[in-house]
């Protein structure tokens, strides 16, 4: 072979080399882009494309990575990418391995707790109506928080100077660090299931944004708005804000003002009663005067001086109704007697057996029977020779039998 003679390399030690050679320029490169065609796999790897106006690097975010992002990846989101940068060789590409990832113009945790906000204000978490009142007397309290923090003392220091009637139960949970969002949420999830607990307290003391994440968590933003007992908020200082703040029942600025809107003050609770008990007995004796004057006003009256002028008037009006009352039934059974007097005299003039006593007579048909009345003959068409007919007079009825009809000739012609 000559000197001159190329070296031939096959494919895969072309790209062999080209991988030694890339790899070994650039084991961790930090780069900035705009994400485009982000794809998240089954596999739970991100798939993506950083891009600017000249060029595109393809990159991967395996899942371990994936897993603790705190915020969501978005196509057009500005980025800064840090990582190795592998070449496949059985494809002869190279893509950004990203092991870290910070978005342009604003934090991480920032950007994540307003992307959070969001997602949970769309659902209605945050919505007024879903909000339980704080019980005003609460029998039993819990509290979700670290057991040997600052925040639970003064808590504890809190709760008991103002109202010592309240059971208090602390739930251990860890606050910050990997897992605490979890056990937080469990925490509440157990809080609930205690039995008399009516309200639960969750949270802790100051600290910086990646301290209090645990707070901003979505499984414990859930776990809040699912609990069926009221749940008080205090995370951090006044300044601070967390998700589980906006879910929560009700927001205290710190962990001590949280245990202040727990319970009333003892003292206050005792002077109101103190006030109402004398307001009470004022209006009980005001009352009992008024049903004394109430009571002399009515033994004064005649009813109770004198029953007895009462009933003798009453008497007196008996007797005069009585009086009146015989009165008017003489005049009415006298004015009902002239009616009925006057009235028989009409009826006797009309009688039937008045005119037949003036000579006139009513010829039925047939023989007179109790069961029946029979027909009354008023022409001689209702007959025929041979008929059965009784006449009545004014002393009594004739039966005959007739033998012969005559119509008048007048009627007949």
């Amino acid at each position: 072979m000559s000197l001159l003679e190329p070296e031939i390399l096959s494919v895969t030690e072309t790209t062999r080399q080209i991988k030694n050679l890339i790899e070994a320029n650039f084991p961790y490169t930090w780069v900035i882009g705009e994400i485009s065609n982000c794809t998240v796999a089954r596999s739970g790897h991100i798939y993506l494309t950083l891009k600017d106006d000249n060029a595109q690097l393809r990159a991967v975010i395996w899942k371990r990575t994936a897993s603790r992002l705190k915020f969501q990846i978005e196509d057009g989101m500005e980025v800064v990418a840090a990582g190795p940068i592998e070449l496949y060789q059985a494809r002869g590409t190279y893509q950004l391995n990203i092991e870290q990832l910070l978005p342009q113009g604003v934090g991480a945790l920032e950007l994540a707790f307003r992307q959070m906000q969001e997602k949970l204000a769309a659902e209605g978490l945050f919505n007024p109506e879903h909000k339980q009142p704080i019980p005003r007397f609460p029998r039993k309290i819990a509290l979700v928080t670290s057991p040997t923090s600052a925040a639970v003392r003064d808590m504890l220091q809190v709760i008991t100077r103002r109202w010592q009637a309240a059971d208090i139960v602390i739930v251990p949970v860890a606050v910050q660090g990997d897992g605490a969002a979890e056990q937080i949420a469990a925490g509440i999830e157990v809080a609930a299931q205690l039995p008399g607990v009516d309200t639960i307290i969750t949270g802790r003391g100051g600290g910086s944004l990646e301290d209090l994440w645990a707070f901003n968590e979505e499984v414990v933003a859930r776990a809040i708005f699912d609990c069926p007992i009221p749940i008080i908020s205090a995370v951090g200082h006044e300044i601070d804000i967390s998700i589980a703040d906006l879910v929560a029942d009700r927001r205290a600025l710190t962990p001590s003002e949280a245990a202040e809107l727990a319970v009333p003050l003892q003292t206050d609770v005792l002077a109101t009663l103190s006030h109402w008990r004398g307001q009470l007995a004022t209006n009980l004796k005001q009352r009992a005067r008024q049903i004394r004057l109430q009571l002399d006003s009515l033994a004064g009256r005649p009813a109770l001086t004198r029953p007895m002028d009462l009933i003798h008037n009453r008497a007196s009006q008996l007797d005069e109704l009585d009086r009146r009352l015989k009165r008017s039934t003489r005049e009415l059974v006298s004015r009902l007697q002239s009616e009925t007097r006057h009235l028989a005299s009409s009826l006797e003039a009309l009688s039937p057996l008045k005119v037949l006593s003036r000579g006139y007579s009513i010829t039925r048909r047939g023989a007179e029977s109790k069961a029946s009345t029979p027909e009354i003959v008023k022409s001689v068409d209702q007959l025929q020779p041979g008929d059965t007919i009784t006449t009545k007079v004014s002393d009594g009825s004739i039966t005959s039998q007739v033998q012969e009809l005559h119509p008048d000739s007048e009627e007949a012609s």
